[in-house]
């Protein structure tokens, strides 16, 4: 399908939506709801009414080609837990491309009664192309080389509460498998003297502390979010090389004008590797996520920074609003991060709300970098 047909079917999709009546799409979601313990909260007032939300998911990404598949969010809560308890959320999502790759994944957020304890994570995978265009803060455009590779990533991380509200301290494994790597034989990629360039195992431990005030997991207003892990990687569980990897993210939700129903984001993250790193552990700058408007690993090295805000501005009931802008930069070692090396970004969304319980939307953002603009349909924000 081509870059004219994937616009087409956006708009499309867009003029559709504009047509369903609040009331008509409510009933819609709750077509699609199950309730698995409902016999239970009828019988008990204090149970918390937990659902299992089906949707279609269709979603593009410059890197991935457009997707479609099916999403499932699992919202609970543990027996015990009341209003101080933050919903509990396992979104699982099973996707396939035009171009015949596939996509699983969750990611997770379990909280104990009173926010005692905490298990978050990450399970992806996945066989999804990639955009090579060498390592450094200086690869020219013209290196972009298409190549795939499978992708077993498992992460889960057990934290407890400590000290005062919303601080965590843990740890827990990580394993990110990359294997089956579809690469030119005499490209970039094969001739590329980076380590694990094709296939690498990370395995080992990771310390991790987290500060998590936010109102809502899935589209926060007000809160703030930290997450602080370093995890030691090595030979001894069966991994193929040794490194540390330490990652920071930092974000900020407040609403300035609280009657115009807007909300201002931050984020600042940090990516810091040492010792035999391989390629698919490095910082990657750009993606649907972070410093839109370039291509996900249009700059990748060592280290990383990217810091982003974001004007979300609501228009009505189910239609938003944004625009945001950020800059980032990588570098192979602290020191060189530099003026001459930073890339902005801007760009614009609408949002559509889905579900309207949750306030979880689907995103339409157009991101422009220094070299091109760049679109991404996707559900939920950013950040």
């Amino acid at each position: 399908m081509n870059r004219i047909l994937q616009i087409n079917f956006i708009i499309l999709f867009l003029l559709i939506s504009s047509g369903i009546q609040a009331q008509a799409f409510e009933n819609l979601v709750e077509f699609l709801t199950v309730h698995p313990n409902k016999k239970t909260v009828a019988l008990d007032s204090t149970a918390y009414p937990a659902k299992l939300i089906f949707t279609p998911v269709v979603s593009y990404a410059p890197e991935t080609n457009l997707s479609f598949g099916l999403g499932m969010k699992g919202l609970f809560k543990l027996n015990g837990s009341g209003d101080e308890t933050r919903t509990s959320n396992i979104p699982l999502t099973v996707q396939y491309s035009v171009e015949n790759k596939y996509l699983f994944f969750s990611g997770f957020d379990i909280f104990w009664p009173q926010e005692r304890y905490v298990l978050t994570g990450n399970v992806r995978v996945q066989s999804f192309p990639s955009l090579f265009f060498g390592v450094g803060q200086d690869s020219p455009k013209s290196n972009q080389e298409e190549f795939g590779f499978s992708r077993l990533l498992v992460e889960p991380i057990f934290l407890k509460n400590m000290f005062i509200p919303y601080l965590y301290f843990g740890g827990g494994l990580r394993c990110n498998r990359i294997s089956n790597v579809d690469f030119i034989s005499d490209g970039l990629l094969a001739n590329s003297l980076q380590t694990g360039a094709l296939g690498s195992t990370s395995v080992g431990g990771q310390l991790a502390a987290i500060y998590d005030s936010r109102d809502n997991l899935l589209n926060a207003k007000n809160g703030v979010y930290l997450r602080l892990t370093h995890g030691f990687y090595g030979k001894l569980l069966g991994g193929t090389h040794d490194f540390e990897l330490t990652r920071l993210d930092m974000r900020y939700y407040t609403q300035p004008f609280k009657k115009s129903n807007s909300v201002l984001a931050f984020q600042f993250t940090m990516h810091f590797s040492h010792g035999d790193t391989p390629l698919q552990e490095l910082g990657r700058l750009g993606g649907s996520e972070s410093l839109r408007g370039y291509f996900e690993g249009r700059y990748t090295d060592r280290n990383l920074f990217v810091t982003q805000v974001e004007w979300r501005q609501k228009i009505s009931r189910l239609w938003g609003v944004t625009a945001f802008t950020g800059v980032g930069s990588v570098a192979s070692s602290i020191g060189q991060f530099d003026i001459s090396s930073l890339r902005p970004a801007v760009g614009v969304g609408v949002r559509f709300l889905i579900d309207p319980e949750e306030d979880l939307n689907l995103r339409l953002d157009f991101g422009a970098g220094q070299e091109k603009i760049n679109y991404y349909f996707k559900i939920a924000e950013a950040f």
